[in-house]
Formats: C-alpha cells, sequence, structure tokens
C-alpha cells in the first residue's frame, strides 16, 4: 500500500501491512524495510499501531519503521493464551527485532507502550540504542488483589463486556485530544473496531491478571540509555507531572513538552515530534 509521506512535494512510501507470528500469536505489523536505521513503535493501551498514523510516514524518511499491534490490540490476534506481562510484551518486542534481523534500534512508546519500551531497555539494553516516550505510564501499581481474585469468576466476563459496550470511542478519543477538531471518523473506526472482537474482553482480563506495575524510581534509575520524553502539558491521561518525575529518575533523560496538546500527542504534534526525534537520534534532516 502506498502513503503519502509529509507535503505534496515528498516522495511516496510504499509500506507492507502483513501478519508475522511472534511467541505463538498473528501479530499485525506494518513496516517499511530501507537501508537507515531502524526504529519500533509501540502503541498504548485499548489502542493500535494507528496511534502513529500521522508520524509513521515522515519518519519513514529517515528510517526503517517498524509498527505492530500488540496482542489483544488492534488487528492483532485477542489470544486466550499470551502472557499478558509488561515482561512477556519486552521479549514479543525483541522477537520482532529478531524476525526482521535487526541488532539494535530506537524503541519508540506511546503511553503504555513507553512502559514496555521501559521494560525491553531494561531486558536487553544493548538492543534498545536510544527511547523515544510519548506520554509514557508511569509508576502504576499492579491491579488490586482483590480485583485480580475476582477476575476468575464466572460473572466477570460478563461485566468486562458489559463495560466495554458501554464505553464510547469518540467519548474516549475526547478524553486524548486537545483540540478535538481533529477527530475523524477514520479513528472512530479504527479505534472501535478491535473492540467488538469476541475474545477482546477476555485478553484485557488477562492484562488485568498478568500486568506487572511499572519500573518503579530504582529500576529506572538503572537504564542509562538515551531517553526522549515527549508530552502534552493538557494530558488528562497521563499529567505532565509523571513526565517530569520520569525525567528525574531515568538517568540520561531529556523531557520536551508541547501547549494545546493532550495525550495523543502523535495525532496533535506530529511535525514537532518528527523534528525531535531527528535532532535526538542524530539522523540528519533532508
Amino acid at each position: 500500500m502506498t502513503l503519502q509521506i509529509g507535503g505534496e512535494d515528498e516522495e511516496e512510501m510504499d509500506y507492507t501491512k502483513t501478519y508475522i507470528r511472534l511467541l505463538n500469536t498473528n501479530i499485525y505489523c506494518e513496516h517499511a524495510i530501507q537501508d537507515k536505521p531502524p526504529i519500533l513503535l509501540i502503541h498504548g493501551f485499548v489502542a493500535s499501531s494507528y496511534t502513529f498514523n500521522r508520524l509513521k510516514p515522515m519518519l519513514a524518511n529517515d528510517f526503517s519503521v517498524i509498527a505492530i499491534d500488540l496482542p489483544g490490540f488492534g488487528k492483532s490476534e485477542k489470544s486466550t493464551t499470551f502472557t499478558y506481562s509488561f515482561d512477556n510484551y519486552a521479549e514479543l518486542v525483541l522477537k520482532c527485532m529478531d524476525h526482521f534481523q535487526l541488532d539494535e534500534a530506537f524503541i519508540a512508546g506511546h503511553s503504555m507502550g513507553g512502559q514496555i519500551a521501559m521494560y525491553t531497555a531494561i531486558k536487553s539494553p544493548r538492543r534498545v540504542k536510544k527511547l523515544i516516550l510519548f506520554c509514557s505510564s508511569g509508576y502504576l501499581p499492579r491491579a488490586n488483589p482483590y480485583l485480580i481474585y475476582s477476575s476468575y469468576l464466572p460473572f466477570f466476563q460478563l461485566i468486562a463486556k458489559r463495560k466495554i459496550n458501554a464505553q464510547s470511542v469518540v467519548r474516549n478519543l475526547k478524553n486524548v485530544f486537545y483540540d478535538h477538531s481533529l477527530i475523524t471518523k477514520d479513528q472512530i473506526e479504527e479505534y472501535g473496531k478491535p473492540l467488538q472482537d469476541k475474545n477482546f474482553p477476555k485478553s484485557l482480563i488477562r492484562l488485568l491478571r498478568h500486568r506487572e506495575g511499572d519500573l518503579s524510581s530504582n529500576e529506572l534509575r538503572n537504564i542509562h540509555i538515551p531517553a526522549l520524553l515527549l508530552w502534552g502539558e493538557e494530558d488528562k491521561v497521563v499529567p505532565l507531572t509523571i513526565g517530569k518525575k520520569l525525567c528525574q529518575d531515568l538517568p540520561n533523560a531529556q523531557l520536551i513538552s508541547y501547549d494545546k496538546a493532550g495525550h495523543l500527542i502523535t495525532e496533535e504534534k506530529p511535525n514537532e515530534l518528527w523534528k525531535q526525534i531527528l535532532s535526538f537520534t542524530g539522523v540528519r534532516m533532508k
């Protein structure tokens, strides 16, 4: 499929959209593999690689771009056997790099994807060239033990399914956008369709059971890989205060924030993020 990159004067880039098999799970993947530095994009909770829809074609001017839908989300398998832990998600990221024969890559994650990116850095620091964290989740504890226990009761799945059905995709998008005029029908469709999968509630329940707490301050201080933190100052989901704390705990981090931007900063400030990523990674702008 051919996507237009940047403005009208930019060249076009061919993206391959396919499924790959990782950790016994079918993973939806979009990639533009070139003779350029690789960057791997990880989306957040109840999202997909569509999170990077505007940023991805810009990055393809200077990077080999790989974007995956995590198990349980987007177009990937809503597996009822996958272990939905951050550690296992990080293992999947490394297996994805193996699939494309990458020794190392820039790892970029949005929201929960940022936490997975940092888990990947802890798990295999030599393979993570630099970290790019968009409004990354941080300091969230593991789910309440009572809630985890309750998830094994027969009625819990019905409650989860009912709650998902009651959620309004438009309302959720309004919560992650500062500028509501940027919300499109395509976004509503892309973020809403995976929720209709019959196994989606099951995968969310497994995530509830398996998800560790976010990395602690002590664990974060062991990540010496350079990290760029990019934040929306109007983020209602992961406030800027979390970004400031992460920047203090990560030994080699810098934080850049943008006014009039919310949690889905990749949609609201793609040009600004692209320029910062090029500068941070050392990739020369054309």
